[in-house]
C-alpha cells in the first residue's frame, strides 16, 4: 500500500483540495526500494491510465531521478482542483493505491502557476 507523506508539512495535500484554483499542477514525488521500482511503474502506469479517463485531466509526465536514484517525479496538470479532488477521492481510486508496493511514498502536492516578466508565463 502506498504512504502518503506530506511534501509541505504546514499545508498538506488534504487541506489543498479545499482550495479552488484552475488550472492546477500536482507533483508527487514517489521513493521506493530499487527492487520495487517495476511495481511501482506498474501501479503508476494503471493510475495515470485510470486518471485520463476523468473528467479535467489534461496531462501528465513520469520523470526518474539520474544515475540509479529511486525517486521518481509525476507532474500532472488539471483544469482545476475540483477536477483534481473529484478523481483523488474516488474509491476506485483509493483502492487503487494498495497495489503499490509496501516501500514506496509519495508525497503530492498541488501548485499553480506563477508569471515572471521575461521568464514564466502564469494563468
Amino acid at each position: 500500500m502506498l504512504q502518503l507523506k506530506p511534501l509541505d508539512s504546514n499545508v498538506p495535500i488534504f487541506q489543498q483540495l479545499g482550495v479552488e484554483i484552475s488550472p492546477v499542477i500536482l507533483v508527487n514525488i514517489f521513493q521506493v526500494a530499487e527492487g520495487d521500482i517495476p511495481a511501482l511503474l506498474k501501479a503508476w502506469e494503471e493510475d495515470a491510465n485510470w486518471m485520463k479517463r476523468q473528467p479535467g485531466y489534461i496531462s501528465t509526465q513520469l520523470h526518474q531521478g539520474i544515475a540509479g536514484s529511486t525517486v521518481f517525479m509525476n507532474y500532472a496538470v488539471w483544469e482545476s482542483t475540483a477536477h483534481f479532488r473529484a478523481a483523488f477521492s474516488n474509491p476506485e481510486f483509493k483502492k487503487a493505491l494498495e497495489h503499490y508496493p509496501s516501500s514506496a511514498v509519495a508525497s503530492p502536492h498541488l501548485f499553480t502557476r506563477l508569471t515572471v516578466p521575461n521568464l514564466c508565463v502564469g494563468p
